[in-house]
């Protein structure tokens, strides 16, 4: 019986191993997600703040929700932004307080 138990423990540790984790750029936490229509899922728009925390941050993070999206729905991390991918990051399209990243996932 105490054996079930410890396995059982183990395995609801394990479990909840992935849930809530953040992930850190540039020493900070940001709000990052990355959406599209669900008929056109290669063309998203992925978005990151507060850029008050620090622009380079909040553009990485919006680099790694756009990475994502296209890596879950096309399997490559392939993709063609709306602007010149040399675009130095205080250039970058905003919104208010938020890193505005559009772009198409490419096959």
């Amino acid at each position: 019986m105490g054996k079930t138990v410890l396995i059982l423990a183990a395995l609801a540790m394990l479990a909840s191993c992935g849930k809530g984790s953040r992930t850190q750029f540039e020493g900070e936490y940001y709000r990052a997600s990355a959406k599209a229509p669900r008929k056109e899922r290669q063309n998203f728009v992925a978005t990151a703040g507060p850029i008050s925390r620090g622009i380079e941050g909040a553009a990485a993070a919006a680099f790694y929700e756009a990475t994502k999206h296209c890596i879950k729905y096309y399997g490559t991390s392939n993709i063609e932004f709306a602007f010149d991918p040399e675009t130095p990051v205080d250039q970058l399209p905003r919104d208010g307080d938020r890193i505005v990243l559009r772009g198409t996932c490419q096959e």
